[in-house]
């Protein structure tokens, strides 16, 4: 059982980012998946979840109308479009099998 995040990076305020995170050894399409950030010395954020088909997602309000998670079953990935960013969502993003397995995360750096 795996998730592997990938795309993280630094980026200046104001841009986008375009997270990954590819699973394998579980059947993906049957859990809701979410991200979560962490910024050390704070406790995680739960970012976006996203429902087993992807018709059904949610946000936090820090970054609703910015941020979109996507998934293709098919692929086995979820995704996070990051855009309009602000150094505010620097932090480490996680992706998570609600019920499952974690995945090591991908820092987010958003510095001019």
């Amino acid at each position: 059982v795996q998730l592997v995040e990938s795309g993280g990076g630094l980026v200046q305020p104001g841009g986008s980012l375009r997270l990954s995170c590819a699973a394998s050894g579980f059947t993906f399409s049957r859990f809701v998946m979410r991200w979560v950030r962490q910024v050390p010395g704070k406790e995680r954020e739960l970012v976006a979840t996203i429902s087993h088909t992807g018709a059904s997602t949610n946000y936090a309000d820090s970054v609703k109308g910015r941020f979109t998670i996507s998934r293709d079953n098919a692929k086995n990935t979820v995704y996070l479009q990051m855009n309009s960013l602000k150094p505010e969502d620097t932090a480490v993003y996680y992706c998570h099998a609600i019920g499952g397995s974690w995945g090591q995360g991908t820092q987010v750096t958003v510095s001019s």
